[in-house]
């Protein structure tokens, strides 16, 4: 099996799963809480499939902060998302980001993932780039962002 580093974050957002799901299951709905918004003002959106659905896809491409790539939802479920991540530009990589909602007292704890595999560019990057620091920074804000955008 392949070497993989994984990130991770997580919220309690006041707010049943119910709620949350549809901001993360429908890719159109990314922009309203997405970390990586406002990078490129003229950034190039492209979507496809049924919004919220499986096998619905979105792809961009932007500036040399926004890059470019794409996303496929693989799975919705009512706890659990997961996309398929991949970046063409400034390098490129293949991901699996998830996001399992699970109930607690004060809501829905939000817990964002994502796994990359360990390649020679990955290694290279890491050399230059806190990566766990980097993206788990841009999980941070993103989360906060959704939580503000949920909760009543």
């Amino acid at each position: 099996m392949a070497a993989t580093t994984t990130i991770e974050r997580d919220v309690v957002i006041a707010a049943p799963a119910s709620t949350i799901l549809p901001h993360l299951a429908d890719l159109h709905r990314w922009v309203e809480w997405s970390p990586w918004e406002g990078r490129d003002p003229d950034l190039h959106r492209e979507y496809g499939g049924e919004p919220g659905a499986v096998g619905s896809t979105y792809a961009w491409k932007g500036n040399r902060k926004a890059g470019s790539g794409d996303m496929v939802v693989r799975r919705v479920e009512p706890h659990d998302v997961e996309i398929g991540l991949r970046f063409t530009a400034p390098f490129r990589s293949s991901n699996t980001t998830a996001f399992r909602l699970h109930e607690v007292p004060d809501g829905t704890r939000v817990v964002w993932t994502m796994t990359s595999p360990v390649t020679v560019t990955s290694r290279i990057v890491g050399l230059f780039m806190n990566m766990e620091q980097f993206v788990g920074g841009d999980f941070e804000k993103g989360l906060a962002r959704l939580k503000a955008l949920v909760e009543p």
